[in-house]
Order: C-alpha cells, then sequence, then structure tokens
C-alpha cells in the first residue's frame, strides 16, 4: 500500500473514529447494519482491487456457482493479511464490541468477547478455528450472492464489516448489499443498501435483539447482494472471527 507520513495504524484508527458513533450504533439496533465512513480512498481501493489477481494473497478461491451461493467469485485472504485489512479490524473491534456485548446481554447469553481482537483470536485458535475469513469477492455483469450468514466454527463475533471497492454507478450497476431479518411470528424484513466507494457497512452476522411482548427475541438475519446489472464489483469482507 502507499506510504504516507503518518503510521498505518493511526491513518485507519482515525477513520474509524470519524464515524458518528452513537448514530451508528442506534441503526445497527434499528435494523440490523448501518453504513460506516470512508474508510478507504479510491488508491487503496485499486490496489486491494488489483490484489485479486494475486495468488500468494490467497489461501482458497470459491467458485460460488459450484456450492450454489449464487454467481461469482471469491477469495480468502492467506496470513499475513495486507495492511488495510489487519489494521481496520484492530481499529473496529473496540467500537463493535459493545454493540455485541448489550446484544447479548438483552439475549440473555453469556458474552465471551474479551477486550482485545488478539485475546478474542486467541481464543478462536484455541479452539480449532485457526483459518483466516478476511475476503476479497468479485463480482461481473449477471453476478449475485445468495443470502447466507458467516459463522465459521462455534465462536463467532455477532457483527462484521464490508468495504465496497468500486464506484456504484461508474464502475458497475446494480449490486445492492441486502439484509433480510426474520422477526419472531411475523413476515421477513428486507433492507437494501447502495454502499459508496470505499465506505463500510457493518451488518449482523447471525441473529440480533429485537423488542417484543416477551421482552427480547433474536431475529435470525442473513446477507446477500442484488444482481449485478453492468460492469465490475469488488467488496472487502472483514470478519472478527477465524475458521475451522
Amino acid at each position: 500500500m502507499s506510504p504516507t507520513n503518518a503510521t498505518p495504524n493511526d491513518r485507519w484508527a482515525r477513520r474509524v473514529e470519524s464515524g458518528n458513533w452513537p448514530a451508528i450504533t442506534a441503526e445497527v439496533n434499528e435494523v440490523g447494519g448501518a453504513l460506516l465512513p470512508q474508510l478507504l480512498t479510491p488508491e487503496e481501493t485499486a490496489e486491494l482491487r488489483d490484489l485479486y489477481e494475486d495468488d500468494r494473497q490467497f489461501r482458497a478461491t470459491i467458485d460460488m456457482s459450484r456450492y450454489r451461493f449464487g454467481k461469482g467469485e471469491y477469495r480468502y485472504f492467506a496470513t499475513p493479511y495486507p495492511e488495510p485489512i489487519e489494521a481496520l479490524k484492530y481499529a473496529l473491534y473496540p467500537r463493535l464490541l459493545p454493540i455485541a456485548r448489550d446484544w447479548w446481554a438483552k439475549l440473555g447469553r453469556p458474552a465471551p468477547w474479551p477486550d482485545t481482537l488478539d485475546d478474542w483470536l486467541r481464543m478462536c485458535h484455541d479452539a480449532g478455528q485457526t483459518r483466516s475469513t478476511a475476503i476479497l469477492l468479485r463480482y461481473s455483469a449477471g453476478d449475485w450472492n445468495a443470502l447466507h450468514r458467516d459463522l465459521y466454527g462455534e465462536l463467532f463475533f455477532p457483527l462484521q464489516v464490508v468495504i465496497n471497492l468500486n464506484e456504484p454507478g461508474v464502475d458497475h450497476t446494480g449490486g445492492e448489499f441486502l439484509l433480510v431479518e426474520q422477526r419472531p411470528r411475523a413476515q421477513s424484513r428486507g433492507t437494501a443498501t447502495l454502499l459508496p466507494h470505499g465506505h463500510g457497512y457493518v451488518f449482523t452476522t447471525r441473529d440480533r435483539p429485537v423488542a417484543s411482548t416477551r421482552g427480547w427475541s433474536a431475529a435470525p438475519v442473513r446477507h446477500g447482494v442484488s444482481v449485478i446489472r453492468s460492469g465490475r464489483r469488488h467488496t472487502l469482507g472483514l470478519v472478527f472471527h477465524d475458521a475451522t
């Protein structure tokens, strides 16, 4: 990645902290997802897109149509991650942790997540979840991502982040990010968001608390991507637990 006068961790942390976190938290609590500030510059998104063809950067490649996940392709990064991935995860984790703990308290579940990402990943590794989970996705015209959840093992963090590496309306049309929530004893609710270039979106990994007549209930949430109508769309996925 391009050098700057700022240290990498300061640079990424400042971008994360530039968000209105009370408003972000309120929106995540209301709909299960929220737009984050611009986390990557156009130059940085281009550098990440260019990594897609470098086999040395990845541990696995998934053809989504082969597994009936939709249509398109994604690659799991190998470790050590390129600079933005690791630094952004470390900058985001302290902001997402209070939301995760609040959700699990409402649902009456013990919250297993320690104060630091290092300690949490150590717990994952001790449980046999040692494989990297950051992914780079690539969609072309006609591609789409089926509704799903990213768990990868017994231990999981209930929030994750996706970043759009292309400019909507210029590099691609379509490709809205989709959330579908099944509320207790009600019809499903869907949310579609067109992510701005370089911006992140935080959303529910598995389920989240919703108020009900009996207190708080767990509403399952799945996510996906609508059909790309034209062009090409790349996204970076940041998952805060490792895989078995």
